[in-house]
């Protein structure tokens, strides 16, 4: 226990502990930073127990619970020059992609399936692969079948904005209380270098006019949303060059709206995937331009930090997909009651979330003497504890200490640096770019020549922590450089 390294009394979580690493190595869950069960005092009940349970309206959820995506509404109304939906594609993470196109009956058994398997399961959403409020039967037609077999799991969907105006009343008749939809542009100026058309009342459309009704609706589509109590998601793609600038100038015109998030993530720009973007060298924002610009939207709408960029078939964990373990052919032919593993589950998300609380709260008093901000690179595969090998990351958790306290600032992607027992050198490379401006690593171990390497380029790793909370770990890290003692690796080794 950390607690041998800095006092964090009365946590008593051995017996959660040993839960969270079972779950973690089937697919995991993880605990956030956002507070009790009973909600941040900021937030009112109602809209708590909406959130509470989804890993993408709320941070601390996406720790916990996981989400799943069903690939049934292939047809979109717009083309995005970020954007290309490839089907068949098992080897790429990012929106528009999927393995399937399901029928809403194929999508309904694939629901069931996953939650008997995977108790996380809180959350259904339809993100296409193309618009989910331009393909509204396929979507309508999957939420009433899930619903009636599934009652406890939450609704939601994604959509560009064009079409949601028209079904907003039957969104709301059938509880779908999570809407997101992508805006990103209010300045039609900027917004016509993003979108080439649009497909509205029958005619494509170009240029500013296309720029312009997409706009329109966007904005309208949140205004209605909000007025009847829907909880909505904006996203917006970060485009240097194009858009960095303005977001804030979106930030501001979100929140006035109503917008409960506001997603700021960064552009997917590579040649090979076949986009517009990618194909003419635009890049995209390393990840601390993308948190230069959240950071300049602080005080406008409340931004999401811990988006993952799913694919439209994605199941799981944030930071996870275990689509391919859930392809039709390996759907078993008799699905099993998920009911009772389920509450179990959350029975034991809420003691979970408890001791969570009370740790990050003594973590955090521990750090209130923090001289100036400190980053973190985790790598974790659930539980919200430092529990995975620094060779097997294939992201890493990024987190911000200071006076203020302890706190999720984002993730970074890079490929695993073991492959087969061996380290690659390529993939080291990149792992040091994308860590550049991070001073500390904690992993639950790392080689001596990986370490080195992150030595050298002004990273300490530190493997002395494995198991422990996330917050507690970072507290007891600056706790012990305040202090002057040695490195934690050889006293927990």
């Amino acid at each position: 226990m950390s607690a041998t390294l800095i006092p964090i009394s009365g946590l008593q979580v051995a017996s959660r502990k040993d839960m969270g690493a079972a779950l973690a190595k089937g697919g995991g869950c993880s605990a956030g930073s956002c507070g009790s069960s009973q909600g941040p005092a900021d937030m009112d009940p109602e809209t708590w127990a909406k959130v509470k349970d989804h890993p993408c309206y709320s941070e601390e959820a996406h720790h916990y619970f996981a989400r799943m995506h069903v690939a049934v509404a292939p047809a979109c109304n717009i083309q995005c020059n970020y954007c290309n939906r490839k089907y068949d594609c098992a080897n790429e993470s990012r929106p528009g992609v999927v393995s399937e196109r399901l029928t809403p009956e194929q999508a309904a058994r694939k629901v069931l399936a996953v939650a008997a398997s995977v108790p996380q399961l809180s959350v259904l959403g339809i993100a296409g692969p193309g618009d989910a409020a331009y393909d509204w039967r396929r979507t309508r037609a999957t939420f009433e079948l899930v619903a009636k077999d599934l009652p406890d799991i939450k609704l939601c969907l994604s959509s560009n904005g064009l079409a949601l105006p028209d079904h907003v009343d039957e969104i709301v008749a059938m509880n779908i209380d999570h809407v997101t939809i992508t805006i990103n542009a209010i300045d039609p100026e900027i917004g016509q270098h993003i979108y080439p058309w649009i497909f509205h009342d029958g005619k494509r459309r170009s240029g500013i006019e296309a720029a312009t009704i997409l706009r329109d609706r966007q904005l309208q589509s949140l205004e209605m949303l909000h007025e009847r109590g829907v909880l909505v998601k904006v996203n917006s793609v970060l485009i240097p060059g194009l858009n960095d600038d303005h977001l804030i100038e979106v930030n501001k015109a979100v929140k006035a709206r109503g917008a409960f998030l506001h997603n700021i993530m960064p552009l997917i720009s590579d040649p090979a995937h076949g986009t517009h973007f990618g194909l003419t060298g635009q890049r995209g924002p390393t990840g601390a331009e993308l948190k230069k610009v959240q950071d300049a939207c602080a005080g406008g709408a409340n931004l999401m930090r811990h988006c993952r960029q799913c694919r439209a078939d994605a199941v799981g964990l944030l930071g996870e997909d275990r689509g391919q373990d859930f392809t039709l052919d390996k759907l078993p032919e008799e699905i099993g009651d998920a009911t009772e593993a389920r509450s179990a589950y959350r029975d034991w998300v809420a003691e979970e979330r408890r001791d969570r609380a009370a740790a990050t709260a003594e973590a955090e008093a521990a750090v209130a003497e923090t001289a100036k901000p400190a980053l973190f690179a985790v790598c974790t595969r659930g539980s919200g504890r430092i529990n995975l090998h620094f060779g097997k990351a294939t992201e890493f958790q990024i987190y911000e200490a200071d006076a203020r306290g302890i706190r999720f600032v984002g993730h970074r992607r890079a490929d695993n640096y073991c492959l087969g027992g061996h380290g690659d050198t390529a993939r080291m490379d990149e792992i040091l770019r994308v860590l550049g401006d991070v001073p500390y690593l904690l992993c639950s171990k790392i080689g001596d020549g990986p370490r080195k390497r992150l030595a050298e380029a002004g990273i300490e790793a530190i493997d002395g922590l494995a198991q422990d909370y996330i917050e507690t770990a970072i507290a007891a890290v600056l706790h012990s450089k305040q202090t002057a003692r040695p490195g934690l690796s050889a006293e927990r080794a």
